[in-house]
């Protein structure tokens, strides 16, 4: 197996490609559970910047980010990763916010303030056309969560559909729930009540990610967890192998 770059430091940028980065931020819970963070920040050819998965603002980190370009694009993946999307718009409102189905909805129950500007799909808007290929995942009665694929450095980057929590990484009694629920490193995926959800829509899964694998990605970055700098395509096949 291999190993991915430390958590530490916290809320810096990681280059892990040209025009690719990663920033490892601090743990939010969920469900009472503390969670690892994690966004990507992709530059676009015409140097405007696109964050997937917003980690919280933090002014050392947004004088870094402004190095790099103006950001222009945020991703809210799926339907529960939108947390801090409202806070960066606050900080740059002339980007606009691309989310998953079911954003939105869940957004407003909760009474947390986002402006959405459009539903990602399975085409990539003008924005990013040809440059990141995208996919809205099916078969799932819940989860509702995008996926992407830049091109140009063949790094996929997912949100919650592979976790794998590094022992190292989180509290000793978590460990236990992590490996009942089946995202404890070495052999991160989905947890298994996320699997459960796609129960009555396998062959559809099996078409996202027979596609996800068609795309040869050689690199897999995860918003939890250790995430895969090498032999993308080997581990969407271990980690998948529940659909497959």
């Amino acid at each position: 197996m291999s190993t991915s770059p430390a958590y530490a430091p916290l809320n810096t940028l990681k280059s892990v490609a040209p025009d690719v980065w990663i920033v490892d931020g601090p743990a939010i819970r969920f469900y009472g559970l503390p969670f690892t963070t994690r966004m990507t920040v992709i530059r676009l050819p015409g140097g405007g910047l696109w964050v997937h998965s917003p980690i919280a603002v933090d002014d050392a980190l947004m004088a870094e980010i402004d190095v790099l370009g103006p950001v222009q694009c945020l991703i809210a993946p799926n339907w529960i990763h939108y947390a801090y999307v409202g806070a960066w718009q606050a900080r740059y409102p002339e980007a606009r916010c691309w989310a998953a189905p079911g954003v939105r909805e869940r957004a407003a129950s909760r009474d947390v303030a986002i402006r959405i500007d459009a539903v990602l799909g399975d085409e990539a808007p003008v924005e990013w056309a040809g440059v990141i290929e995208q996919l809205v995942v099916a078969g799932s009665s819940s989860h509702h969560e995008a996926v992407f694929f830049h091109l140009a450095t063949k790094t996929l980057v997912l949100t919650d559909l592979i976790e794998n929590f590094e022992r190292r990484a989180v509290p000793v009694w978590q460990v236990p729930f992590l490996f009942l629920a089946g995202n404890l490193d070495p052999d991160g995926k989905a947890p298994r009540d996320m699997q459960a959800t796609f129960r009555k829509g396998r062959e559809a899964a099996r078409a996202s990610v027979e596609r996800m694998i068609g795309w040869g990605p050689e690199r897999v970055i995860l918003a939890h967890g250790r995430w895969y700098p090498e032999k993308g395509v080997e581990e969407l096949k271990r980690a998948f192998r529940w659909i497959l």
